[in-house]
């Protein structure tokens, strides 16, 4: 008995480790590529909008949804992006993240033309590598909350893309407890992903933007 609590200790210190690792490496080479400020940001000719469903399981506003938007809504109309490809979740007919980001954006000026959806987002993972082997994309700005946008830069370093954050503003600390400690283990299968050098779910035929 004494020996299976001692395993079970140790395994979780290593957890714990690991997980510290994967954190602290990403927040420590992301530090510089993450802005919160729409006149400071350089400009790219693509934004990739990180998709989130618009509503909570309450029927409430999803907050992350609404910030996002509003954070892509300010970079286009300062003129520090061209274009948005809206890259998310669309595996069941009831659910679609790129359409209802768009609807949202059409509402508040942004022409569609200038708008691209990537259905097939499923994970932060495959949005950043389709930016690329999809829209032909090697230099971008990425939109979302500080900590979602630290790891996709950091999936986008590790595939040789020049990528930056611009931080859409965040929840507060209630609402956003679980999506942080979600965030810790997600950073740590990065590094599993990028290990067994993981393909997207799904690619498909290339998508000029123009």
């Amino acid at each position: 008995m004494k020996k299976i609590k001692w395993f079970l200790l140790l395994g979780l210190i290593l957890i714990s480790l690991v997980t510290w690792i994967a954190n602290r490496s990403i927040e420590k080479v992301t530090k510089d590529l993450v802005y919160k400020d729409v006149n400071s940001i350089p400009k790219n000719k693509v934004g990739l909008l990180l998709g989130t469903s618009k509503y909570l399981r309450s029927g409430e506003l999803n907050q992350y949804f609404e910030n996002r938007i509003q954070a892509t809504v300010d970079l286009y109309n300062a003129k520090k992006i061209e274009f948005i490809v809206i890259s998310g979740d669309n595996r069941k007919m009831s659910y679609n993240e790129p359409q209802d980001m768009k609807r949202e954006l059409l509402l508040r000026g942004i022409p569609e033309e200038r708008i691209f959806l990537d259905y097939a987002g499923f994970r932060t993972y495959d949005s950043v590598i389709r930016m690329n082997k999809i829209f032909g994309q090697s230099n971008f700005t990425i939109i979302s909350q500080d900590f979602h946008n630290r790891r996709a830069i950091f999936i986008a370093m590790k595939m040789n893309l020049q990528a930056i954050g611009y931080n859409a503003t965040d929840v507060d600390v209630y609402n956003g407890f679980k999506t942080n400690i979600r965030e810790k283990f997600a950073r740590v299968k990065v590094f599993l992903d990028l290990m067994i050098h993981k393909e997207p779910k799904f690619l498909g035929e290339s998508i000029e933007i123009k």
